[in-house]
Formats: C-alpha cells, structure tokens, sequence
C-alpha cells in the first residue's frame, strides 16, 4: 500500500480555507459518545465552538466556509469525519457509523464550491473517519479502528498515490487522532497512555523517516492543530490549561510557536477533540 513519498513535509500546516459546521441541538442528547452519562450543556459548547472559529477565521485569517446545522444529523459538527483533503484532492468517505453517513452531502457540495478535485467512496464494504488519518506532511497513517476498516485505507492509498500509507491498529479509543496529531514539521503529539505509546512504536516501525516526539500526559491534549501560517509562522491549537494543566506546559515549551490555547469541554463529552470540528484546505489554484 506505499506509494512514492513526495516533498519533506514542508508544506504541512500551510492554509487558507477551513469548512466547519454549526452545531444542533440534537447534540446534546443524541450524539454518538463513548460515555453515556457525561451530560452536555449546549449554551457552552455553542460559546466554545463559536470561539474556535473565530480563532480560524478573525485571529488567524483563513477563508471560513460555515456550513449550517442539520438537527437530523447530531454529529454533524465532526466535520473531519467525513473528508480528507490532501492539496487539491478531497476525497468524500463513508464513515463508520451509519448515523452519520449523511453528513457527507453538505461537505461535498460545500468542497465542490471551492474547485478540489472530488473522489467519493462509493464501496459499500469500505469505511473510513477522517478522525483516523494521520497526514504528516511525507505520508499518511490510517487508524484501523471501530470506524475504519482496511478496505477504507486502501481507497485512501489509491486517492492520494503520491504518499505512503501505512495503517495503525487502534484499540482502546475511537480514533487514531484521540490521541495523536501533528503538532509541527515532523513532529508528532503523542498521549502517555500504553495504547498510545503503542500506536506511536507501530508508526515509527512503519515509516522510513524518524519524526521527533512530543508527549504530553494527557492523551486527549495530543490532539492539537498545527497551522503554518503566512505572516504567523508556526501556530499551534492547544487544549487549556484550565482542562489539562500538565499537557499545557509541555505545549508552553514550544518556544517557536504561536500558541493559541482553546477550551473544548463539552465537544469531549461526545467525543469530540480540536481537528473533529473543521476541515482544512489549502487552495493554491484560483478559484
């Protein structure tokens, strides 16, 4: 399932538009969530999605494309879920959970409006979370998780030929990104947990590069967004501190950083972490 691994990661972070969606208020009660009893307060987590993308849009300049709530579809603020988009290709999945497989209309026409080439997965024995997609700037590492099975990694390997694809056994969490993410050029966040762990020893078996590491206590806090931003440099959405201290200041200690600390407490509630709630794009071709 390689393919040939292009550029060194250098364009990794680069930016300029991000597709995200209003909440519904079917969230709070309908949502899919791995504990049931976490109750969710909908006032605050509207204030606190509200607040991520005014960072995307206000704080950081990106084009925001706002695609509106469907109370049919409680999960539809996970935007990531349901695309993966690499350069000028966006390629549509089918998510894991069948509660969740409409999702991916809105996204395709809102992907359609800005020119990226589409691929859809249209194998009904194929499934795939974007929330499982790794993409390190040199080549991607699919969670194989309750989600994502292997025939969805492999349409991901034919959509996007130019990269490596490797795939990475998830156990004890819902994706691969609950506790991992880009956190930098070659560098990877990574939670403490011995699944974790695990995972990140899986991935540097599988990858001809040796990408430094960052762990942070808290495998939650690894999920952060690494943006390189024109005029900004190197940015980094971080969990608060106020949520988890120790993994805020291991963060702190990124000094060439611009770190942009954002609360997600209700989102986790359902599941959901900072890369779930936008898809981010960058568009070098005009429009």
């Amino acid at each position: 399932m390689a393919g040939l691994s292009s550029g060194g990661g250098s364009s990794l972070g680069r930016c300029s538009h991000a597709v995200v969606r209003a909440l519904p208020e079917s969230l709070r009660e309908h949502a899919l969530r791995i504990e049931k009893d976490k109750a969710v307060d909908f006032a605050r987590a509207e204030r606190e999605h509200q607040l991520y993308v005014a960072v995307l849009k206000s704080k950081l300049g990106l084009q925001v494309l706002e695609l509106p709530a469907d109370e049919s579809l409680p999960d539809c603020v996970f935007v990531e879920d349901v695309a993966v988009v690499c350069e000028e290709t966006a390629l549509i999945t089918r998510p894991g959970a069948p509660s969740r497989r409409k999702e991916v209309d809105a996204m395709k026409r809102a992907l359609e409006s800005l020119n990226l080439n589409i691929v859809e997965m249209t194998d009904e024995t194929a499934t795939l979370d974007g929330g499982d997609v790794l993409f390190t700037g040199r080549e991607f590492f699919v969670g194989l998780s309750k989600r994502t099975n292997q025939r969805g990694a492999e349409i991901l390997a034919d959509t996007f030929k130019d990269y490596a694809v490797s795939t990475v056994p998830v156990y004890d969490s819902l994706h691969l990104k609950s506790f991992c993410s880009m956190a930098g050029p070659n560098l990877i966040a990574i939670g403490s947990t011995e699944a974790a762990q695990k995972a990140l020893k899986t991935m540097q078996q599988m990858s001809d590069h040796r990408y430094d590491k960052l762990t942070v206590p808290d495998d939650a806090a690894a999920n952060c967004i690494y943006l390189n931003i024109p005029g900004k440099g190197h940015v980094l959405l971080h969990r608060a501190p106020e949520e988890y201290p120790e993994s805020a200041k291991v963060f702190e200690k990124l000094k060439d950083h611009m770190l942009i600390p954002i609360a997600n407490t209700e989102m986790e509630k359902v599941d959901g972490l900072l890369t779930c709630c936008s898809v981010l794009i960058n568009k070098t071709s005009e429009l």
